[in-house]
């Protein structure tokens, strides 16, 4: 009797450590109280081995799914004691194990299976290869086939097209499913396959025929890194010469950025003062502007927001200002008196005259409310360095001020004082400068000078047309900033 369920397709739960085995029987013995399925699937994945032998204590549940040449008695199933109709096969320590009869599952799929039923395309195509109904879907706790007949949905008739409705479940769940490969996928052999340079000698081939540019091809040399404010996207090309001057004065510079900014004469410089003049920049208005300009960078150069801090009042930084009787001199007086609003110690030598130019009387005026010191011999001046010489001892006319003996003095004792030296506004000379200057600071446009030190170039708020009435193209160099380093071109 056991021959008839050989073949039948069945379901064994050997509980959750062994889990779920499904497959078609292939023997049964009863002595030995053992069944064996062949082509098994453990919990719903393909077995690596062709047959599976289970004994009677380790099953806790068997349902027969399909009997060769009848239906799926997804109901009919035994567990522990259950009793029914038909054999059983009794296990060491537990109840008989009833199995029904062949006829008896035939009577109820023919009772709760309605025979008007058609069966759908995915039924057709399995039973067409010769595959069992219950391979199409994995079989777990919660599957369909583990319910009772008295679940199954039949299919409704009298479709108006003649055919019957299908199943939900089939059309949603009836595609049979993939063989599942024993072997993994190899990556590395397949990808050894592939030409990566045969295949982009072959697009920028296409591409040269075609005239198309070749975008991320190894080939094409891009830069490997970008700064954080650097555009990485094409754009029209940068025109580095944004200034033309009718007359070149004999010497280039260039920005940080790479501008060209060419030097032009004292003349030049002069007639475009005396333009800006007249159109309503007035000497006070650039004395403020070349003042407030030359202490910025002074401030800078005596180290910042490093050292002028509520924390560091006891060390106040010293600047010695040395002037003389002209607009450089002015311009260096409304220097000192920002550098003495910012809490520096200022010490200004002035010579005595008995006629000073109004400029330098408004100038100093304002000084002495700074509480600023204001000297007009080289003895009074500190015989240890201070932190800053800022020179404006020399005028572009009167040359012959080099020759006065408090200008030589002054000269003297800033060469002698070992602290570095600014140069604001210096004059054009054919010989070399009298006070070794580290830093010269130029305004509108540079002068031409030798030997000055580090060049720096001042905003004192020209428009761009007065630029265009004498004969200068003017685009401002200077960005975001009112001082800017130039380097020599």
């Amino acid at each position: 009797m056991a021959a008839d369920w050989l073949g039948s397709l069945v379901s064994i739960n050997c509980g959750e450590t062994l889990g779920v085995y499904q497959g078609k029987v292939s023997s049964v013995d009863q002595g030995s109280q053992t069944i064996s399925l062949r082509q098994p699937f453990h919990n719903g994945m393909k077995c690596p081995v062709p047959e599976v032998t289970f004994s009677a204590m380790d099953i806790k549940e068997l349902k027969i799914l399909e009997i060769p040449g009848g239906g799926a008695p997804a109901g009919q199933t035994d567990s522990g004691s259950t009793a029914h109709n038909g054999r059983s096969t009794k296990g060491p320590g537990s109840a008989p194990m009833a199995v029904p009869r062949k006829g008896d599952l035939r009577a109820q799929e023919e009772l709760h299976s309605p025979q008007q039923c058609s069966k759908s395309y995915g039924d057709r195509h399995l039973e067409a290869l010769g595959l069992a109904k219950g391979f199409r879907r994995r079989h777990n706790s919660w599957s369909s086939s583990s319910r009772g007949n008295n679940q199954t949905t039949p299919k409704k008739n009298g479709m108006k097209n003649g055919g019957g409705l299908k199943n939900k479940d089939d059309e949603c769940f009836g595609d049979p499913l993939e063989e599942i490969l024993d072997t993994d996928f190899d990556f590395e052999g397949n990808l050894a396959l592939f030409d990566k340079a045969a295949v982009f000698s072959e697009i920028e081939t296409s591409e040269k025929r075609s005239g198309a540019r070749s975008r991320g091809t190894p080939s094409e040399r891009t830069p490997a890194r970008y700064r954080h404010d650097e555009n990485i996207l094409e754009a029209e090309p940068i025109v580095y010469r944004q200034i033309m001057v009718p007359q070149s004065g004999g010497k280039e510079y260039c920005t940080d950025a790479g501008l060209v900014v060419p030097s032009i004469s004292y003349e030049l410089l002069k007639k475009l003062l005396c333009v800006a003049e007249r159109h309503g920049l007035t000497l006070e208005r650039r004395l403020e502007m070349a003042g407030v300009c030359a202490s910025q960078m002074a401030l800078t150069l005596l180290g910042g927001p490093n050292r002028l801090t509520p924390k560091n009042v006891h060390q106040r930084p010293t600047v010695a200002l040395l002037c003389g009787p002209h607009v450089q001199g002015a311009q260096g007086i409304s220097c000192g008196r920002h550098l003495a609003n910012h809490e520096v110690h200022v010490i200004l030598f002035l010579p005595n005259f008995v006629k000073m130019l109004e400029s330098i009387t408004n100038e100093l005026m304002l000084f002495s409310k700074t509480g600023g010191k204001q000297v007009s011999s080289v003895k009074d001046l500190p015989d240890s360095p201070v932190d800053l010489v800022i020179n404006c001892l020399d005028c572009h006319e009167n040359a012959f001020l080099q020759d006065q003996a408090w200008y030589r003095a002054a000269v003297d004792w800033a060469n002698q004082n070992r602290a570095p030296v600014l140069s604001i506004d210096p004059p054009v000379n054919t010989r070399e400068q009298a006070v070794d200057a580290k830093w010269s600071l130029c305004l509108g446009l540079p002068l031409p000078l030798a030997g000055s030190g580090r060049v720096y170039l001042c905003d004192i708020g020209i428009p761009r047309h007065i630029f265009q009435e004498v004969g200068i193209n003017y685009h401002s160099p200077f960005g975001c900033k009112f001082s800017i380093p130039l380097h020599s071109a």
